[in-house]
């Protein structure tokens, strides 16, 4: 297993946001996590990051604890975080956001693939190439989406956590950023997704975790949820 993640618990100040949770994913995979708002989607992909520092639990990388570590040590063991807001640099041009997400001596070691360079980015984000020397704040927010994964990805990593990456944009871009997850994971990027979209969520991943009030509620395959109304509707339905 790529990821590990059992039992964490996370707290801000006394509220208990992350209750013994615990989730997985495997090389190649793509898992979805999905709730409504507020349930502590966010706060899992920020605990495992070391963004927040979880209260105890295990969270295992290829077999190696990084429970606890500070955010730059985990992103140099293969994880690669897009957070909700994008946090793409406004005032920098295309280019140099992408330079940003460079790690120097971390090379990808999943599936036998190439590191992820300019040429790369460009083949999978080709609106980037044509955008490289305009400043971020002049994007649209499909656009600064996109930015936002392809920095991650220039970084290598083996891992993609992804936060709400179709969040408020239109249906055409919706579908533009959809699809260029499928090609990431398609060239062999393991992906956990948070996506408030289920139609996206149930495209792209093989398996999918549901999150009741800070806790796991539900895990299953994309199948199994489909074919169940009644967990959807006590998870996800308003």
């Amino acid at each position: 297993m790529l990821l590990e993640v059992e039992n964490l618990n996370t707290y801000y100040g006394e509220s208990h946001v992350l209750q013994d949770m615990s989730v997985a994913v495997d090389a190649g995979e793509v898992v979805a996590l999905l709730g409504r708002n507020g349930m502590g989607k966010s706060t899992t992909l920020k605990s495992i990051m070391g963004l927040v520092k979880p209260n105890s639990g295990t969270i295992k990388y290829k077999g190696t604890s990084i429970f606890g570590h500070p955010p730059y040590r985990v992103a140099k063991a293969g994880i690669g975080f897009v957070p909700e807001e994008r946090r793409i640099f406004p005032n920098l041009p295309v280019l140099d956001n992408l330079r940003m997400g460079i790690k120097h001596g971390r090379h990808s070691s999943g599936g036998g693939r190439n590191p992820w360079d300019f040429e790369r980015v460009y083949k999978h984000f080709p609106i980037l190439k044509d955008r490289s020397n305009q400043k971020g704040s002049t994007l649209s927010g499909g656009e600064q989406q996109m930015l936002a994964i392809a920095r991650t990805l220039m970084g290598n990593p083996d891992l993609l956590m992804i936060d709400e990456p179709t969040e408020g944009l239109s249906p055409v871009m919706t579908k533009e950023v959809r699809d260029v997850l499928a090609e990431i994971s398609e060239v062999g990027v393991s992906i956990l997704l948070v996506e408030h979209n289920l139609k996206v969520a149930m495209s792209l991943a093989d398996r999918v975790y549901l999150m009741g009030k800070a806790h796991l509620g539900y895990t299953g395959t994309i199948e199994e949820l489909d074919a169940n109304p009644e967990i959807r509707a006590r998870y996800l339905e308003v």
